[in-house]
């Protein structure tokens, strides 16, 4: 019991020694979860006070599913709200704004259909963010959404919102974000 008394005093020394209060005043951050889905996101957040930063993501996407095609665009900027006197690091709070414009073409179909997907949208996230005395970051968030928007054809016969399908509505936004600050 004494072996793993010491043990964990000394883990929590550790911890303490890595995690620091951050000096840091901008965090540039990557989605690797994102990658899974063929997209890149990157984001910049600014530190604007001790309670509040802003945060911009910007993702570009572009994936093949058989005859179904579709690359496009995703730009999300957020206003953080942290819990603590503590901006960049701790529990936050963050509404915000998505705007997501997509090119689609189903090829499966005759005439191929072809058209463009816009949507706007926002909602509220709930994360927690750790920046260590080494500069990483580790963020994780999720939260409800929102999102509407039209489809425009360029061409084919399609009539419906069936390429619309996740992307429109109700959703929810979740992932995990690593970075470093500066």
């Amino acid at each position: 019991m004494k072996k793993l008394s010491i043990v964990l005093f000394a883990l929590i020394l550790l911890n303490a020694k890595l995690y620091s209060q951050s000096e840091e005043k901008v965090v540039l951050k990557i989605n690797p979860l994102s990658a899974l889905v063929s997209t890149g996101s990157v984001f910049l957040e600014m530190k604007l006070d001790n309670t509040k930063s802003f945060q911009m993501g910007v993702a570009y996407t572009g994936l093949g599913l058989g005859d179904l095609s579709y690359s496009g665009i995703i730009l999300t900027p957020e206003m953080r709200f942290y819990t603590k006197q503590r901006a960049l690091s701790g529990l936050y709070l963050a509404p915000y704004f998505r705007f997501q414009r997509f090119e689609i073409t189903d090829e499966g179909t005759t005439p191929n259909n072809e058209l463009t997907l816009t949507t706007i949208g926002g909602g509220l996230m709930f994360g927690r963010q750790w920046v260590y005395s080494s500069g990483f970051v580790f963020d994780m968030f999720a939260g409800p959404s929102y999102n509407d928007g039209d489809v425009k054809y360029k061409s084919g016969s399609q009539t419906s919102d069936d390429f619309a399908y996740g992307l429109k509505g109700f959703g929810v936004r979740i992932g995990i974000a690593i970075g470093f600050g500066f």
